[in-house]
């Protein structure tokens, strides 16, 4: 298989996948069903879809922000304004190509602001690596509050969260051991790659250089907590939907999280995990989908709508750079 082929695969299989899931989502409901879902859609109160878009722009702001602290602690100053339109772009991006983002922030950011790639890369691998953290804390937290559910629905849909775990710490070692290797070769290419690495590794370790610690971990609980919010608001827009306790929408914002990661944008595995999650709480199928994709279709549109217009204002804005 070549190298070009597996490229394209990586494109075309996670939007087969989900276009399979959307086909399936819709087919394996009745007509009369459906009709319900579209109404519930359509009739969907504009001020709490508002207000769930409007707490996800904030998350972004705060996200910006947050970067310029990994950033300063290696002489770099972005502008806010770059930074935003630069994390809006990127999450376009990885609509059409999953994790395309990452390396499109950091060629942006490289054209725009003169960031080394690789230093503005390893910044981009540690907000990865804390929003992980997050993600485990708030599992962690979901697990305390409903235990027994939870760890019902991961092993009803194969998710091992103890095996998985040790898969990860698998991979950990792994690239650990790589490094290592990387490191103590003398050839041609391992000097390269040993650049890259070093550039990155500085990026990563930025953060132990900050200053501003305690407001970096402030943006970091605004950041989760505006995910978590936006999530939150959407049960009002569904009558079914609106008597769900912080512990149970959490659940279904947990699912959510991990359908995100199988297709383009969550595109069709995103609705039918929410649904799942929030079939445990005996929560119809018809409000669960009502639900989920209200929440997938007012956030899609978001990123659709402010990430196409960042797009356009992030070269015009910086002619003279």
């Amino acid at each position: 298989m070549t190298p070009s082929f597996k490229k394209i695969l990586k494109i075309v299989v996670p939007i087969l996948l989900g276009v399979g899931l959307v086909w399936y989502s819709y087919f394996s409901t009745t007509p009369e069903d459906r009709k319900i879902i579209i109404e519930n859609i359509s009739k969907a109160n504009p001020f709490w879809v508002g207000l769930s878009i409007l707490i996800g722009i904030l998350s972004h702001v705060s996200r910006a922000i947050r970067w310029n602290y990994l950033l300063n602690p290696l002489n770099y100053r972005p502008r806010l304004s770059n930074n935003i339109l630069i994390i809006l772009t990127s999450y376009l991006a990885n609509l059409g190509i999953p994790r395309s983002g990452e390396f499109l922030r950091a060629t942006a950011l490289t054209t725009y602001e003169k960031v080394p790639f690789e230093k503005g890369f390893g910044t981009i691998v540690t907000e990865r690596v804390i929003d992980l953290l997050m993600l485990f804390i708030i599992i962690a937290f979901t697990l305390v509050l409903q235990t027994d559910i939870i760890l019902n629905f991961l092993n009803n849909y194969g998710i091992n969260l103890i095996g998985s775990l040790i898969f990860l710490t698998i991979c950990i070692l792994g690239l650990l051991s790589a490094v290592f290797l990387i490191r103590k070769s003398t050839t041609g290419f391992a000097l390269k790659l040993k650049t890259f690495l070093n550039g990155m590794l500085e990026g990563v370790s930025s953060i132990l250089k900050m200053k501003s610690k305690w407001l970096f971990v402030l943006h970091t609980l605004i950041i989760w907590g505006c995910y978590i919010a936006m999530f939150w608001v959407i049960k009002y827009t569904v009558t079914e939907t609106i008597d769900l306790t912080f512990s149970q929408i959490l659940v279904a914002f947990i699912a959510g999280a991990f359908a995100m990661s199988t297709t383009n944008g969550g595109i069709g595995a995103y609705p039918i995990a929410v649904t799942a999650a929030l079939s445990l709480f005996d929560i119809t199928e018809v409000s669960g989908k009502a639900f989920g994709w209200i929440m997938w279709i007012s956030q899609t549109l978001m990123i659709v709508v402010f990430g196409a217009i960042s797009f356009l204002l992030l070269p015009l804005l910086n002619r003279n750079r």
